[in-house]
């Protein structure tokens, strides 16, 4: 009988739950209005804050649900739950930083707006799942507030992805550090890919036609990876731009009065400690400088796919005050320190929407947790500025923090944070404009660039790539600028690596005794080439093979080079022979693949969209587009790449340009945009590929971003769950 009785009160009370839910997800809805435009984006309309951000995450439901859902999947360390064992060592790196018990604290002591906006992320998603029970979610069939906090900083991922998987496996599985001569494998390999990465320009309105400051959002991410949306409300917010499915704020974009567009910094925001580990009384201490710290020790139980069940193991989770141990480095265990916080992180990402000047976005920058990016910036007061990295902690210089550094010494601590007028920090050079493509902020603006000599040398690697070359030639000396004119240069098609090495294999066949005779015209064909890439253009399959082997094949003076050092040295002090032994495998491959070496870029290059599979499917058999664009690899600032092939003969990109768009702040904002493919992920949407033949074509479209211009481009009107 009292069974019955707690069976009852149970069910009482959860259908007392479930109708408090439908209550507030029905005021949300009455409160929220969507207007898809005819490319399907979807303008989120709502009376609070909170209604826009249900709006909001409602619509990215309806538009592509798997990527929402594999993002939590990932991000809250359940990867393996859907994809087997192969993703524990993933799921374990989340929850070595946070477990769901630490992200429910942060939840709860979150200032109140922000809990109501974590409350209403989850209310879009859960009523959207309620009114499409079609629907059927691979794991998460309920959406907590508290997940917001493992996707706080706006690009999934962001510092953790720098944590190598592989190290805690070697760590767990063996107990000792990963082999050199997979280090080196997977440095090589990873090299290989098509970059990550993303350029940002922001133009004075000195330089421009209209007077009004212009900027340039182009991130460089796998393709649909970002939906395009805008988010308004009744309290202030006004943001269009680009979010990553799942996020509830606008993660590069722009308001009526200011622009922000985030390029990874690659700043030393990440650090190892080689813990001295000591038992005494079958307890772990760390040494930490004349005493004896004890180790945290907690477990971690994961579940993992086998089949069609579920197995689950236990791991022991190690902490000092450094980080959790990630990894072992000369017999020692390794620590790993980065920026972990949830709560301001994710109120700094919400916040920066909301901005309406310079000053307001500088204030925000003060939260200092933006710690995997840099930020260019433009404004209708008339500003630019450059902020390089947010969070940098304070170091003693005299240790070199780009390698591992003893964490028993006490002066290698981080001392606190840097105030961001003490970093890398640019308003309004005098030369007009400012440029970013994960490259230097020493170059960010000429002469008016920051100094090395103001910094330590752990606030930036003073690198150079090739993308950062080609920006700052295109922007010297230039003016007049429009929005379509600021597109065009985004999409220059000079590509400064071949002039370095392409004359270097020249001078090779030159010298060369006697002359292989199959090579003569293809080393003609370069001989004539601009180093520029289209569609009909031959030499530039020539070079993108000579370049991609070369850096598979060639022979490297030093293991750490950057690519750009690298393609240089093939291009300029390699062997002579080297280079022409490498060329005649080129041009045989060509051969082999495509028929011949004369085969233009177009018909290798291609752009295919099959279905909305989160990777890719590719078939050469299938209908594609042919794409003139070419890998950031090669310093092109309209990047196109691949990063796996599924055994194709043709290159189909999977990532570069995938969100771009080009605003002019003024007395009205204006702006343009481009989205690789389309809004949907659904390949029966009219949105699945309307935008396809636009992007290979470089046909931005136009924003509505004022009410009256939206409603005169309305496709749809509805109140969430009503479509």
């Amino acid at each position: 009988m009292r069974i019955l009785f707690l069976l009852i009160l149970l069910t009482a009370c959860g259908a007392k739950n479930h109708n408090d839910d439908l209550k507030r997800w029905q005021e949300h809805a009455d409160n929220t209005t969507i207007i898809r435009d005819d490319f399907g984006v979807p303008h989120i309309y709502g009376k609070t804050d909170a209604d826009a951000v249900f709006g909001l995450l409602y619509a990215q439901c309806e538009d592509d649900f798997n990527r929402v859902e594999q993002n939590y999947i990932w991000a809250t360390g359940r990867l393996a739950e859907v994809e087997g064992e192969k993703a524990l060592y993933s799921d374990l790196r989340a929850k070595l930083f946070m477990t769901e018990e630490e992200a429910r604290i942060n939840y709860e002591k979150s200032a109140p707006w922000l809990k109501e906006l974590c409350n209403a992320f989850a209310d879009g998603i859960n009523y959207y799942l309620h009114t499409h029970p079609e629907v059927t979610p691979r794991l998460l069939t309920k959406f907590e507030p508290w997940m917001p906090m493992y996707f706080s900083e706006g690009s999934i991922g962001g510092d953790i992805e720098r944590i190598s998987t592989q190290k805690i496996k070697a760590f767990y599985e063996s107990g000792m550090q990963m082999p050199k001569t997979l280090l080196l494998e997977a440095k090589k390999k990873k090299e290989a890919l098509e970059p990550q990465g993303s350029n940002g320009l922001a133009i004075s309105g000195k330089l421009t036609q209209s007077g009004n400051p212009m900027l340039l959002i182009n991130p460089h991410t796998s393709f649909y990876f970002r939906g395009e949306v805008h988010a308004v409300s009744e309290e202030g917010l006004n943001a269009y731009g680009a979010v990553t499915w799942g996020q509830f704020f606008v993660y590069q974009g722009f308001n009526e009065k200011t622009g922000w567009m985030h390029t990874s910094t690659y700043t030393d925001v990440l650090d190892e400690f080689a813990e001295t580990i000591m038992e005494v009384d079958g307890e772990l201490f760390y040494k930490y400088g004349e005493e004896l710290r004890e180790v945290q020790i907690s477990e971690i139980t994961l579940k993992y796919k086998t089949g069609d069940t579920l197995a689950q193991r236990t791991f022991p989770a190690y902490h000092t005050h450094h980080g959790p141990i990630t990894h072992m480095k000369d017999d020692r265990w390794v620590a790993t320190a980065m920026m972990w916080e949830p709560v301001k992180a994710l109120e700094q990402s919400y916040i920066r929407t909301k901005q309406t000047g310079y000053s307001g976005f500088r204030k925000m920058m003060d939260i200092r947790t933006n710690s995997s990016n840099n930020t260019v910036y433009a404004d209708a007061e008339g500003n630019i500025a450059y902020f390089h990295g947010n969070f940098i902690p304070v170091r003693d210089t005299i240790f070199d923090y780009t390698q591992v550094v003893d964490g028993s010494n006490p002066d290698t601590d981080w001392k606190g944070l840097h105030s961001v007028d003490e970093n890398i920090l640019l308003l309004n050079p005098a030369n007009g404009w400012i440029q970013n493509c994960n490259s230097t902020p020493f170059t960010a603006a000429l002469e008016y660039s920051p100094q090395k000599k103001d910094y330590p040398k752990y606030m930036s690697l003073d690198r150079e790539n090739f993308r950062g070359v080609h920006a700052i030639d295109l922007l010297t000396d230039r003016s007049g600028y429009t929005l379509d004119s600021l597109i065009a240069l985004g999409h220059d098609p000079y590509l400064p690596a071949f002039e370095r090495l392409i004359p270097g294999l020249i001078e090779a066949y030159d010298k060369s005794f006697p002359k292989d005779p199959q090579l003569k015209e293809a080393i003609e064909m370069l001989r004539s080439w601009d180093y520029k890439t289209s569609k009909t253009s031959v030499a530039m399959s020539l070079a993108h093979f000579y370049g991609t082997l070369y850096g598979e094949k060639g022979e490297r003076p030093l293991s750490a080079m950057s690519d750009m050092e690298l393609m240089t040295y093939f291009g300029t002090q390699s062997p002579l022979e080297e280079r022409l032994a490498i060329f005649s495998e080129t041009v045989v491959g060509l051969e082999e693949d495509f028929g011949g070496w004369d085969t233009p870029w177009g018909e290798i290059n291609r752009y295919q969209r099959i279905n909305g599979d989160i990777l890719q499917p590719f078939n050469d058999n299938e209908p594609s587009i042919p794409i003139g664009m070419a890998s950031g690899r090669w310093g092109a600032l309209a990047a196109y790449g691949a990063r796996y092939t599924n055994n194709t003969k043709k290159i189909y990109g999977t990532r570069g340009n995938s969100f771009v768009a080009v605003v002019e702040f003024g007395d009205i904002v204006k702006a343009k945009t481009i989205l690789a493919g389309g809004q949907s992920g659904d390949p029966t949407s009219p949105h699945f590929n309307d935008q396809a033949s636009r992007y290979a074509d470089i046909q931005f479209k136009d924003v509505p971003y004022y009410k009256e211009d939206v409603l005169k481009r309305a496709k749809e009107t509805y109140k969430p769950g009503k479509r």
